[in-house]
């Protein structure tokens, strides 16, 4: 079967719901062994796809950093944003431990 006959997969919302239906007759248990392998796969195969979706809707994602001056909206992608936050908390580790050290003396 090729790529362009397979279904596509579920949406985020109707996966995680079949997720969670999954996820309580596992642990409401009585089913048989091979049910829950195949519940067990099913799952996994879900939890594939929100992972995917929402990676894809997070690399998506831009954050809006300010305007132009003709009211133009200036944006960066989400991930850009991480990494600057994390460059910006790792300054800011730095000059506290700078302070640190310089009052010991």
């Amino acid at each position: 079967m090729s790529k362009k006959n397979l279904p596509d997969p579920p949406q985020f919302e109707p996966a995680m719901e079949e997720l969670e239906k999954i996820v309580r007759r596992l642990e409401q248990g009585g089913n048989s062994l091979d049910d829950d392998l195949t519940d067990y796969t099913r799952a996994m195969s879900l939890v594939k796809v929100c992972h995917d979706r929402l990676a894809k809707a997070e690399r998506s994602i831009e954050l809006l950093s300010g305007v132009k001056a003709d009211g133009t909206p200036v944006t960066q992608s989400l991930e850009d944003a991480v990494q600057s936050l994390e460059e910006k908390q790792g300054d800011r580790s730095r000059r506290r431990s700078a302070r640190q050290d310089d009052s010991l003396f």
